[in-house]
Order: structure tokens, then C-alpha cells, then sequence
């Protein structure tokens, strides 16, 4: 094996065959890989919250996973900070690895592109002149792009300027949770989540959208957001989307989101993904052949992530089987890959087929004028789920349907969402839907 960080991440795999991507993404990013010590395998978890989630409801998944790959029986002990300083003899920052300062997440190891390169350089920028060009900083793209790197390379180059700098990082769906349990724990534990918050240096809040539509949530980001910004702190945020496409965010926060400057990343092009391929295997070690370069930056086009998660399989091959780095094993490990991962991503004529037939209407009915019930109804769920299931811009999604203004199709987006919310029934229909949309496939 070669590395615990490797056990891990094929413990992860091997979670995807019980538990939703969605579900793995929300409560196992924060996880960290310790130690494996005799038949005992150490986590470390800094969010107090997820940790008691995880071993409430999960800690049996991960010892089945340990057991499929060593065909033994494993315990599992998830640690805080203070028992992992305990376990690390005072060491745990250094042996758990923390991300500002480590050397994967650096502008480095960034590879650069058409698709990132004003993000990139609007990045080094801050970091290098921190609250003094752009802020807020919001860079925004689909999942997978190198948005996280990003902002971790911020800090990596502030923490080196300052070692002094006191750096607050969170998602968006962490500050919810958070909140809650300061909520529930009295007035003392709101008051000290608030003061770590608005006494940073540096503020990162990564998929800031999951805010959106969270009420207390955005009232106390609103004050630290005013709080951090009227002091000269800088604040740098990520999110799947612009502030103008977050339907349900407040339009205090939304004008504030816009004050900075907006970057987006979008997927690499081939010349970008051949570069990424070459530089995660020389960081892994490996010095993989060009043909075998050329065909996973071929194959592999959807995000950086993917890109990564091919090269660590081809790695797990190679220390666990003996396999070589051909190109059936090559073969092997993108098919898996894209299999976890559904690559595919459905074309906005797909799922328009998809629509109209579900509602009995010609296309040029739901992409026309009509203001017949079903038409209507077909044309918000089209916006929908277009929007949602594809890298089309509402500008571009409005193109589609007989050039509607951008604000049309905001406006339908929002009105599915809104009855998704007040209606589960409807909210199944329309996770059906995509499923189905997907399975065409």
C-alpha cells in the first residue's frame, strides 16, 4: 500500500457502493487518515458535529470497507483535536496535515489554463496583497475544477507571510450546522463562533450557495461579512454559480457577493487535462507513458477531480496488484472512474426530448410563446432541470427557448424550486425525472 492516505482513498471507494455520492461529499470531506496501528484505523475529524453524525449513523460502513480490502476485521476510533494531540504526542497539525500549509495546495502545483487563468491570477493577487485589490474574492464553476485549491493556495501564501495570521476556512453547509448546534449549546458557544469567525485575518467559505435560502444563516453571515469587511479583512468565497443565478439568497448578501470581484473556472481544455495528468503522477511518483497521458485527458474531460481520482486508481493498481500503468489498466481504472463518478452529462436536446414527451407537447410548444398549463409547466421544468444538469448559463438557456431574457428564466428556475420545497410530491417527480434523464444514457 502506499500510503494510509491510499487506504483511504480506497476505503472511500469502496463506500460508493453503500452510500450516495451526495451523502459521502457532505459528511466525509472533512475526514483526514491518521494511522493504522495493528487492526485499529485512526480519523481524525476537526468538525465536532460530523464527527458524532459519523460515528452515530456510518462508522459501520467504513469497518466494512476496511474488511472488503484486508479481509480482516478492523476497528475504528475517529479523533478530535485534543485526543489526536494526544495520539501525535502535541505533533498533530504537522502529522494530520494541515492544508494551508502543505504543499499539494500551493499556486505550484496549480496547473494553469485558458479556463482559470484570470481566477488564477486574480488569487495570486489577493494572497500577495491581501484586502487591498479585490474583496470579497468570489470565484465560482462547476464541482471539480480546482476552486478549493485555489483558496487553499491563498492561505499557504499568507500563513508563509504571516505565520500570525489567523485563518477561518468553512462551506457553506457547515456553517448552517454549525450555527444549530451553537444555537442549541446556549448563548456562550453563539458568542464564540461568531468571535472565531469575525476575528479572522482571512475568511474562506467554500460553496458559499448553500446559504441560500437558510434565513438565521444568512443574518449572521451578513454581520460578519460587514464585520470582516469594515475592518480590512479580506474574504474570499466559492460557489457553483454567480450571485445573480442564487435564487433564494438575500439581496443584501447578493449586492455585497458583487462588491469584489467574480471569477469563473470552467473545465480544462485537452492541453490543460494532458498538463494536470503529468503533474498529479509526478507528484505521486509515477512517470506515465504519453500515450497513456493523452488517452485519460482524452477520455476523462468532466473536471480535475476525475482527472486526480484516474491516477490515484492507476497508483492503487499498481501498489496493490503489481498491474503496470498499460493502457489496460489505464482502461480499467477510467471505467471506474466515470462508472463512480457519471461522468455523462445529458445535452440540453436530451433532456428537452425527455420533457416533451413527459408532457405530451411539440418542443416548439414548450420552447415557444404558448401560455397553455402544460406548456408552461414544461417550459419551467426544462429551464430547471437544464440549468441544473448541464454547464448552460441562463443567457445561453434562454437562447433555447425563443430568446428569453436571462430574468425569465431566473424567474421560472425559482418558481420549480419554491414548489420543490412546499411540495415533496413534486419534488420526487422531479428527482425522477433526472434520474431517468440520466439512464437514457
Amino acid at each position: 500500500m502506499h500510503s494510509i492516505a491510499d487506504v483511504w482513498n480506497n476505503v472511500l471507494r469502496q463506500l460508493k457502493n453503500d452510500l450516495s455520492e451526495t451523502t459521502i461529499a457532505t459528511w466525509f470531506d472533512e475526514l483526514e487518515a491518521v494511522d493504522l496501528c495493528g487492526t485499529t484505523f485512526f480519523l481524525y475529524c476537526p468538525n465536532e458535529f460530523k464527527r458524532g453524525y459519523i460515528e452515530s449513523l456510518f462508522l459501520g460502513n467504513i469497518k466494512a470497507a476496511l474488511k472488503d480490502i484486508f479481509s480482516s476485521d478492523f476497528e475504528v476510533q475517529i479523533l478530535d483535536e485534543a485526543s489526536l494531540d494526544a495520539f501525535w504526542g502535541g505533533e498533530a497539525r504537522k502529522k494530520a496535515g494541515d492544508r494551508f500549509t502543505s504543499d499539494e495546495f500551493t499556486f505550484n502545483t496549480f496547473v494553469v489554463g485558458p479556463s482559470n487563468k484570470l481566477a488564477y491570477a486574480a488569487c495570486v493577487s489577493v494572497a500577495e496583497h491581501p484586502a487591498q485589490n479585490y474583496n470579497p474574492l468570489l470565484i465560482y464553476g462547476d464541482s471539480g475544477l480546482g476552486k478549493t485549491h485555489l483558496i487553499y493556495a491563498i492561505a499557504n501564501v499568507i500563513r508563509k507571510n504571516d505565520p500570525s495570521a489567523k485563518i477561518a476556512y468553512v462551506k457553506g453547509d457547515d456553517l448552517t450546522n454549525e450555527l444549530v448546534a451553537a444555537i442549541q449549546a446556549g448563548p456562550n458557544k453563539a458568542a464564540e463562533m461568531r468571535e472565531k469567525y469575525r476575528q479572522a485575518d482571512l475568511l474562506l467559505v467554500d460553496d458559499v450557495q448553500f446559504i441560500a435560502g437558510k434565513k438565521q444563516t444568512q443574518e449572521e453571515f451578513f454581520h460578519t461579512f460587514n464585520n470582516l469587511y469594515e475592518s480590512g479583512k479580506q474574504i474570499v468565497l466559492t460557489s457553483d454559480r454567480p450571485p445573480s443565478e442564487m435564487t433564494q439568497l438575500e439581496d443584501r448578501l447578493r449586492t455585497r457577493f458583487e462588491w469584489g470581484l467574480l471569477v469563473d473556472v470552467a473545465p480544462p481544455d485537452f492541453e490543460t487535462r494532458v498538463a494536470i495528468v503529468k503533474t498529479k503522477a509526478a507528484m505521486l511518483g509515477m512517470d506515465l507513458p504519453d500515450q497513456v497521458t493523452y488517452n485519460i485527458a482524452k477520455n476523462v474531460t468532466a473536471n480535475v477531480r476525475q482527472l486526480e481520482g484516474t491516477i490515484n486508481k492507476i497508483l492503487a493498481y499498481k501498489d496493490l496488484l503489481g498491474s503496470d500503468a498499460d493502457e489496460e489498466t489505464v482502461a480499467r481504472a477510467m471505467q471506474d472512474i466515470l462508472k463512480t463518478n457519471n461522468e455523462y452529462i445529458p445535452t440540453p436536446d436530451d433532456i428537452l426530448e425527455y420533457v416533451c414527451k413527459y408532457y405530451g407537447q411539440e418542443r416548439e410548444i414548450i420552447c415557444g410563446q404558448q401560455r397553455m398549463r402544460a406548456a408552461v409547466a414544461g417550459r419551467q421544468i426544462a429551464m430547471y432541470l437544464i440549468r441544473s444538469m448541464t454547464n448552460l448559463s441562463v443567457v445561453d438557456i434562454g437562447k433555447l427557448f425563443d430568446n428569453r431574457d436571462h430574468s425569465t428564466v431566473l424567474y421560472s428556475i425559482q418558481q420549480v424550486e419554491k414548489k420543490m420545497k412546499r411540495d415533496p410530491a413534486f419534488a420526487e417527480t422531479v428527482k425522477e425525472m433526472k434520474t431517468n434523464i440520466n439512464a437514457r444514457h
